[in-house]
């Protein structure tokens, strides 16, 4: 079994639209939270935070913050369940958004979660 990389990601809401993003490795902001760039070290982390903020004076997006996730075999997985509801969309109908499309986190529920 392949061990997960383990780090942290940053996510935030786009102003145009208020979808949850993640930030990738380009700098750019993904709908899809597999595209998030995972920073492996604390120096890394305040990078991509110190990325974000700039994106937030810009009016690209608003409330910023890390959020402790793994990669394991191209798909990422947020460690707190808020992260993850988030990384699916709108959880009001399945046949809707992300889960519908079949681009939600990759990640099934443990049991007992």
């Amino acid at each position: 079994m392949t061990t997960p990389e383990k780090g942290q990601l940053v996510t935030a809401n786009r102003l145009r639209d208020g979808i949850a993003v993640f930030l990738t490795r380009g700098g750019a902001w993904s709908e899809t939270i597999d595209e998030a760039v995972l920073a492996l070290e604390p120096q890394a982390a305040a990078a991509l935070e110190a990325r974000a903020r700039e994106d937030e004076k810009k009016t690209i997006v608003t409330g910023s913050y890390l959020v402790d996730a793994e990669r394991l075999d191209g798909r990422v997985r947020a460690s707190h369940i808020r992260e993850r509801m988030r990384a699916l969309g709108p959880t009001v109908r399945l046949d809707l958004g992300k889960q519908a499309e079949g681009t939600g986190a990759g990640f099934a529920a443990p049991e007992g979660e």
